[in-house]
């Protein structure tokens, strides 16, 4: 039997504090912040601010997550020393594509090629 990883039951709240921490420590902002997860969950600004009181776990919130965009696909990249689209396991590659798109956020990338936004052929 596989025991599942820890950050599958850790409160969604207390790493999204880390990931504001990390992009505003960049010059970025919240309201951004919220912008990528919204965009990746398909969850509105209202259900996501309940998870967060709720202190909902990472398995629950990706779980209840109503419409993951199908555009996440193209993240790609290495985060934490591992290639998200080689992730094996759908919680984690969830939560590494989510890693992944903070990390762009902080390094100063533009939201509309962090959010995967076509370019008109």
């Amino acid at each position: 039997m596989t025991t599942k990883h820890r950050i599958y039951s850790t409160s969604f709240a207390s790493v999204y504090r880390h990931y504001v921490a990390k992009a505003e420590r960049k010059g970025r902002t919240k309201a951004e912040v919220d912008q990528i997860i919204l965009w990746l969950t398909g969850l509105s600004q209202g259900e996501f601010d309940r998870h967060l009181a709720a202190e909902t776990d990472f398995e629950t919130f990706f779980s209840e997550a109503p419409n993951l965009n199908p555009a996440r696909a193209e993240i790609r990249g290495v985060v934490c020393g591992v290639r998200v689209e080689e992730v094996a396991e759908p919680l984690m590659r969830e939560i590494r594509y989510l890693d992944k798109l903070i990390d762009e956020l902080a390094r100063g990338k533009a939201m509309a090629k962090i959010l995967r936004a076509q370019a008109a052929a």
